[in-house]
């Protein structure tokens, strides 16, 4: 088996449903199998998707598993030589698969991933470099934004169009469309089941970079991602907060999360005043001050 693709739909049945679709669309010849994990939608999404799609592997996790191990209960079930964590708001060229699978394993990439364009075709940033103190002080305040500063620097979130317009190997890759290679995965014992949602990319590149793993990002294939279909911006903005501190507190020292803890409150408060007074965004507003508690 040359392929698997893991799918995680919860509450999400048409949208799941479209990326189903274009993958039935895919022009490849690889052997591949696609497994659909539900993680307790409390519908009939699992019946639905199972008339719709019978030819795909659609499975009960038993509850909310979260992304992690939804994922992980689909490695389970998997045969593939890569494994591709897929999310279920993603629409596929028909070319994505072949290309993406053929980049892989020219360059015998440990974990890799490719473009990702929103709904009207501009491209979409996705990852960046690894978290450290001052990364996290330059997003945090604003600075990697700034011209001329942003071209010189690694940011946390490289949010720079133009560096995802050739290939890359950066230090993570988000979650939406992660290729991995199965032993890589083996290895490294999937994604930290500890973290619910969010986070779990970052603390996964960061291991396999560890263990001496290279990420590749691809310029081409590329596929379209929804975006916040499967998610809501309170749940990514907080989420990412406790993910950062989840992985402070398991890779680095005390002090460091303490820092960390601090950058993230006065990012927030910057946040508040910004988006909540200056703008009259109130929904940020809120949304930052429980990030403001949080951290």
């Amino acid at each position: 088996m040359d392929l698997s693709i893991i799918i995680i739909n919860y509450k999400t049945k048409k949208i799941t449903a479209d990326c189903l679709r274009s993958i039935q669309a895919s022009t490849d010849s690889l052997k591949k199998e696609v497994i659909v994990v539900d993680n307790d939608s409390q519908d009939d999404s699992v019946a639905y998707l199972k008339k719709h799609f019978p030819s795909f592997k659609v499975y009960s996790s038993g509850g909310n598993l979260g992304f992690a191990r939804g994922n992980h209960f689909g490695y389970k079930k998997s045969k593939g030589k890569y494994l591709w964590l897929l999310n279920s708001d993603t629409i596929l060229n028909k070319t994505t698969i072949q290309s993406l699978y053929d980049l892989a394993i020219q360059n015998d990439s440990s974990i890799a991933s490719c473009r990702l364009l929103n709904k009207d075709g501009s491209i979409q940033p996705q990852g960046g470099f690894l978290p450290t103190l001052p990364k996290l002080f330059f997003w945090m305040w604003f600075i990697d934004d700034l011209p001329i500063i942003k071209f010189l620097i690694r940011p946390y979130q490289q949010q720079r169009i133009s560096f995802y317009k050739q290939n890359q190997h950066p230090g993570w890759l988000g979650g939406t469309a992660l290729l991995i290679k199965r032993e890589v995965y083996q290895k490294l014992n999937g994604l930290d089941k500890k973290i619910f949602m969010y986070g779990e990319d970052v603390d996964f590149c960061l291991r396999a970079k560890q263990k001496g793993f290279k990420l590749d990002y691809f310029t081409q294939p590329s596929l379209t991602h929804l975006g916040q279909a499967s998610g809501s911006s309170r749940g990514a903005v907080l989420g990412e907060y406790k993910g950062l501190i989840y992985v402070f507190k398991k890779h680095k020292q005390v002090w460091q999360t303490l820092v960390l803890r601090f950058l993230l409150k006065t990012g927030a408060l910057l946040r508040i005043i910004l988006f909540g007074f200056l703008k009259g965004d109130n929904n940020r507003r809120e949304i930052y001050e429980e990030a403001f508690k949080l951290a």
